[in-house]
Order: structure tokens, then sequence, then C-alpha cells
């Protein structure tokens, strides 16, 4: 019996290498508001009906996007992950926050890749330091990436979250 190249045993071996960028067009930024939703409304519950506040209207919010693919995909690519990153005031401090990856494509590290790029991005705009509030299961991995603990845990939408730091003239140290 003949596997068929549109088996899903076959994509994971057929995959196109995975990107990051800021979300291109309409259906793109659609694609970052619909796995935040997912997992943040949908999955963890933290917010009723969408997580979107008005931080994402504001024009200096980038929306920033990770796409897996595969080469029989007739898009190419499409979009399994998502963060946004903000500056907050003119001293070069900069938010990173509402990093989702769907379940399915975790496996392809779009997490680590996304994150990496929000902080290279924020760097590349004149960014000097960027933070985070990150749930308190997810601290190992911003360590890992570099990222230091700054202060104590505290609840935020009934979730403790740990305030996260990293240096973006140094990313890593």
């Amino acid at each position: 019996m003949a596997i068929s190249p549109w088996a899903p045993s076959a994509l994971p071996e057929q995959r196109l290498q995975p990107v990051c960028a800021l979300a291109n067009g309409h259906a793109q930024l659609a694609a970052h508001f619909a796995i935040r939703r997912s997992v943040f409304v949908e999955t963890q519950a933290l917010f009723e009906v969408d997580d979107r506040d008005t931080r994402d209207d504001d024009p200096e919010t980038l929306h920033a996007v990770g796409l897996a693919g595969h080469p029989l995909w007739l898009a190419g690519y499409e979009v399994v992950g998502a963060v946004r990153l903000y500056p907050l005031g003119g001293d070069g401090l900069w938010k990173g926050d509402r990093l989702a990856v769907l379940p399915a494509d975790r496996a392809l590290h779009i997490g680590a890749m996304l994150v990496r790029f929000a902080v290279r991005t924020a760097g590349e705009l004149g960014g000097r330091r960027m933070v985070a509030q990150v749930q308190i299961p997810n601290v190992r991995f911003f360590e890992r990436l570099g990222w230091r603990r700054d202060g104590d845990p505290a609840p935020m939408l009934d979730v403790e979250h740990q305030p996260m730091t990293i240096d973006l003239s140094h990313p890593g140290r």
C-alpha cells in the first residue's frame, strides 16, 4: 500500500523551515488574532470572548507571526504562532506579550523563534530592554532564551505570572 504525500505522517519530514515575520496583510493579522483567541480564550480561558485590547489598535504595536509550511500546500506557509511587541515610552523599554503557538506546531520550536524574533526586532528599532509577564510554567523556557526574573510573581488574570526582562543590546546575557 502506497503512502500518500498528503498523509499526516509524511508532512513533518517534508516541512519547510519555519520562519517568523511581522504580520503582512489582513489575512496574516486575522490568523495572528485567531491563534491568540484559540490559546488564551478557548484553551486557557483567561478571557471570556477575546484577548484583543486597545494595545492591538495602537500603531506602535507590532504583531509578529510564526509561519510553518509544507512544499505541497498551495500557500506554502500558514500562520501557526503569534506574539505582539510594543514600546513603553520613549526610553528604549519594550514589552512582549501574547505569545501563542498552536499545540500541533509546538514541536517545531516556533515559540522560541517568535521570542527571539521579538527581541531582535525591538533591539533593531532602538530598544534597550524588553519586559514580559510570563506564566509560571513557562519561566524556564524564557530563562533558556536569555531572559531573567525581574521581581516577584504576581497574579494576572487569576494566573501567577513572573515579571521577566532581557537586555536588548546583549540578548542571552
